[in-house]
């Protein structure tokens, strides 16, 4: 009996015919909902996965799910010990999406560091002169403070040492880095004029921006996040912005999504909104269909995938 993958239309073609290729029956969910997997695909072998939540009782109906290929590299949206004590593979693409990632927190650094998206719309609506009293600053001599310094961090060290900034860099462990200065936390939050951040979502890291770090930052500091919108208490840093504790913020991702309707950060103009989309070019979403397709495609031929995220 053919085996059955379940993955979303909007699945990047490579992925779909990869899993065709190798003789799967390739389901495409025209929806994110737990319900619409269970009525097209309960009895599926394995699921490509974005980042909507998968309850563990899902498990309970698709007795036949071996395993979770991620699109992509966090996976704080499974209980990852349960789906191991259930025999099931989580895995991730940890080699497709870290340059582009990287690329994107680039141009949010400039939005930010030059106000563009707020001068295109200004323009848009024929305010010529709206730049005169909302300029930008210049990158070289600041301090960029990376926060995670795993492949996406050690690649925005890399790109951004050709803008003359100064670059410290906070990771549990770090001492030695190839690029900028190992710091400890609170140095590289007060001497940071940008913080990026670029960690996983673990019980030791998620909520840990407060209004502690807030506090310790520049008043004429940015915050940047392309990593988990978990990482930071929105309610702090929404305070931080309304009393201008931190010039701004670029977000791309949130601790809901989307981002509810009524948020107040869509109030703030000094804050650069992008509905998570640091992965989202052509290439890289080939890259990442493609490699969890291939995941799942190894443990067909009885082989142990790659980038199985336990061990």
């Amino acid at each position: 009996m053919t085996k059955k993958i379940a993955v979303q239309k909007t699945l990047s073609d490579s992925g779909k015919e990869l899993l065709k290729n190798h003789g799967f029956d390739v389901v495409e969910l025209p929806d994110k909902k737990i319900s619409t997997l269970l009525n097209l695909a309960s009895d599926a072998y394995g699921i490509i996965l974005g980042t909507a939540p998968f309850p563990n009782d899902t498990v309970k109906k698709m007795p036949n799910l071996k395993i979770i290929a991620r699109n992509g590299v966090g996976y704080d949206n499974i209980d990852v010990n349960f789906m191991k004590a259930h025999g099931i593979y989580v895995t991730i693409t940890p080699l497709a999406n870290a340059s582009t990632v990287a690329e994107t927190t680039l141009a949010e650094i400039f939005d930010l560091s030059k106000n563009l998206t707020n001068d295109s719309i200004a323009m848009h609506k024929n305010n010529w002169n709206y730049k005169k009293l909302h300029m930008g600053f210049d990158l070289a001599g600041k301090t960029l403070g990376i926060l995670g310094y795993g492949r996406i961090g050690k690649m925005v060290a890399k790109k951004m040492s050709a803008m003359n900034v100064n670059i410290i860099i906070y990771s549990p462990n770090l001492k030695d880095p190839e690029i900028g200065k190992a710091v400890d936390r609170d140095t590289l939050f007060k001497e940071s004029d940008i913080i990026t951040l670029h960690m996983p979502v673990l019980p030791s890291t998620k909520g840990s921006i407060t209004s502690r770090e807030f506090g310790m930052m520049k008043d004429s500091a940015v915050l940047i996040n392309l990593a988990r919108g978990p990482l930071i208490k929105t309610h702090d840093l929404i305070d931080a912005l309304k009393n201008s504790k931190i010039k701004g913020a670029a977000l791309d991702v949130y601790d809901k999504e989307p981002l509810p309707s009524d948020s107040p950060l869509y109030n703030f103009k000094n804050v650069l909104l992008t509905p998570h989309i640091a992965s989202n070019t052509v290439e890289c979403m080939g890259r990442m269909a493609y490699d969890a397709a291939s995941e799942i495609v190894k443990t067909l031929e009885g082989k142990k995938p790659q980038w199985n995220v336990y061990r």
